[in-house]
């Protein structure tokens, strides 16, 4: 695009930057502290696993509740907040993750462990649709860096999980759980922060230029496959990632004859590589194209996971490294793919990403539960390696170039421009 921007025009994101920062540091900060107690819950699973008797199946439907609820709720909750923005629903829902920590930690049967993922599942329903909608309004036009910063909050949250299980909950018992209570306590005083910041901005007069506005000139039914071809893409990795989130504990026990406590340090390791590559994905498709950037993780990653299951200890963990970094760098690239192709539904499109990775990822996790009752964990990951070739798909998505930032004016007289 041509268009001049005055100097007038160009000092007023960067007076905002201050604010659009602060902004998205305080949502990436919550988001780490919500997934560092959602996390909570797979990373216990060998203690629950023994303590209730539990089959593969029984943990797999534990997942299977938490995130069919999540998946079926975020849609909902984008469509209705792009309706009628709600700032301060980010705090209540962390409150429903308190309640779901309560309830874990005081279970004394399945049914109430259900009941708690249940609550924790609605918890992060509501708040990763409005997040993700507050988190592009502050980006300033580096909507791929936003959507990073925020992402890896809660890639970093899921990697120090497992780690606060193996040093607190598991020594300590089940009921230590309700310790994190104080944690989403936190994250509710800073999510109203950002409830009151989204409050103030929706009454500034702004002007958006999108750089988008041009990519909605695609055809619907282009538009339309595309969506199409990111879910599947979705899938495969929403599927990859639960074998190793849920089930790699199992299989490295399984297969090194590891303790829980070694195991749960090479989970922490590949969620940590996860949060790294999500990290590094946003900023490179602001740079590359996100197409680029989906084009050469989810399909790079092959050769990786087909090596994984015939590697020994030492190569188990590398190889889970470069997993990790290579195939969460499509995780913020997808999505502001996304939000590219279908301007200004941004709570719509990340409920729709963000519930169908959840609800994903809990049938994932039943199904691969039932495959290692039915054969065996090793099984299981030579399976899942095929997944990610559904990356071929990457081919039919239009190129829509690189993305040019967007130009925001916070002047009321600039705003009255045409």
């Amino acid at each position: 695009m041509g268009t001049s921007v005055s100097g007038e025009q160009r000092a007023a994101p960067r007076g905002a930057d201050v604010t659009t920062f602060s902004i998205i540091l305080a949502l990436s900060f919550s988001h780490f502290l919500n997934d560092t107690m959602q996390s909570l819950v797979p990373a216990i699973y060998p203690m629950l696993k023994g303590s209730y008797g539990l089959s593969f199946a029984q943990i797999g439907l534990i997942t299977l509740t938490m995130q069919t609820v999540s998946s079926l709720l975020q849609p909902a909750v984008g469509l209705f907040a792009d309706r009628r923005p709600q700032p301060y629903s980010l705090a209540v829902g962390m409150g429903a993750t308190l309640i779901g920590l309560l309830l874990l930690a005081n279970a004394g049967s399945y049914l109430v462990l259900l009941l708690a993922a249940t609550t924790v599942g609605a918890g992060s329903a509501v708040f990763h649709p409005e997040a993700s909608r507050v988190a592009r309004m502050a980006s300033g036009g580096r909507h791929g860096l936003a959507q990073s910063l925020f992402q890896v909050g809660g890639n970093a949250g899921s990697a120090l999980g497992p780690i606060l299980a193996a040093l607190i909950v598991i020594p300590r018992g089940q009921s230590s759980i309700g310790w994190f209570s104080a944690v989403a306590l936190l994250a509710m005083v800073v999510l109203f922060a950002v409830g009151n910041w989204h409050w103030k901005e929706r009454a500034a007069p702004v002007r958006t230029r999108p750089a988008a506005a041009a990519r909605s000139t695609l055809p619907r039914g282009k538009v339309a496959w595309s969506l199409v071809i990111l879910l599947a893409l979705v899938f495969s990795k929403a599927f990859y990632q639960t074998s190793l989130s849920t089930y790699y504990t199992f299989y490295l026990i399984n297969k090194f004859g590891l303790s829980i406590g070694e195991a749960q340090i090479y989970l922490f390791v590949f969620l940590a590589a996860v949060a790294l590559g999500t990290l590094i994905g946003g900023p490179l498709g602001d740079r590359i194209g996100r197409r680029s950037v989906i084009w050469g993780s989810i399909l790079g990653v092959v050769p990786f996971t087909l090596m994984l299951p015939h590697a020994d200890l030492l190569w188990t963990a590398v190889l889970s490294v470069v997993i990790g970094m290579t195939l969460a760098s499509a995780s913020s690239a997808i999505i502001v793919y996304a939000f590219d192709l279908v301007p200004g539904k941004i709570g719509t499109i990340a409920g729709l990403f963000f519930g169908l990775s959840f609800g994903l990822a809990g049938v994932g996790a039943a199904a691969l539960g039932w495959l290692a009752d039915a054969t065996s964990i090793d099984f299981v990951y030579q399976i899942c390696a095929f997944l990610p070739l559904i990356g071929l798909l990457t081919i039919f998505l239009p190129d829509l170039g690189r993305p040019l930032r967007a130009v925001q004016i916070r002047n009321p007289a600039l705003a009255a421009r045409p």
